[in-house]
């Protein structure tokens, strides 16, 4: 049995106050949380991460699906562009997110990481390094993580990174950012995978390796 229920999270941003909205979802019997931080041009609606989510599921893990972007901020940025690649404003969101399940009545204790896809990882390994105490366990699939190499050092969260064996520019930079980064870390190369993951097993094999990470470094 799963509880869903909708969170949000009050920001401030170039338009001012204003919230952004997330999918929380917690299994009977949780013995971790993972806070998604979706790529550009990406949504708490992404099928992709969903699938990931729910494969979590299924080992006892909640998820929190999160919109990083207010109403107005997405529209903003759909015309400019000028938000996607801002990677210490997205993981500011993050971090507001993560301070706000410390908060919530159904994930206060629950030992915590982040999945981050696209752009969302740079920002996912910002947060775990402003927030070293909070962020167990980070995950990127597809990811930039070299957009975060000015915080790579301050990151103390086992890393995983999950890069497509046909993905060979993001592949060549996850290879730099992990010789950058100071915490465990670990790259994972999926057979004939592209950038999304498309074929056949291929986003089913992210999100094996994804629970196998987080089930080793979530403290029960």
């Amino acid at each position: 049995m799963t509880t869903t229920v909708p969170v949000t999270v009050d920001v401030e941003g170039p338009a001012g106050a204003g919230r952004v909205f997330g999918d929380l979802v917690v299994p009977q019997a949780a013995h971790g949380l993972v806070l998604f931080a979706h790529g550009s041009g990406s949504s708490r609606h992404s099928p992709r991460n969903r699938a990931v989510a729910a494969r979590l599921h299924d080992g006892g893990l909640a998820t929190l699906l999160l919109d990083l972007l207010t109403e107005t901020e997405e529209a903003l940025d759909a015309r400019t562009g000028e938000l996607r690649f801002d990677i210490p404003f997205l993981g500011r969101r993050v971090v507001a997110a993560l301070d706000r399940t410390a908060d919530l009545a159904e994930t206060a204790g629950l030992a915590r990481g982040l999945f981050g896809a696209s752009t969302g990882a740079a920002a996912a390994l910002l947060a775990a390094a402003e927030r070293p105490d909070d962020v167990a366990a980070v995950v990127s699939r597809g990811g930039r993580p070299d957009l975060a190499e000015p915080y790579l050092t301050r990151v103390r969260a086992p890393s995983l990174f999950i890069v497509g064996e046909r993905d060979v520019p993001v592949l060549d930079l996850n290879r730099r950012a992990l010789r950058a980064l100071a915490a465990p870390g670990r790259l994972e190369i999926v057979p004939g995978a592209t950038h999304l993951f498309e074929e056949p097993g291929a986003l089913e094999r992210v999100a094996e390796l994804a629970a196998e990470w987080f089930d080793a470094h979530l403290a029960r």
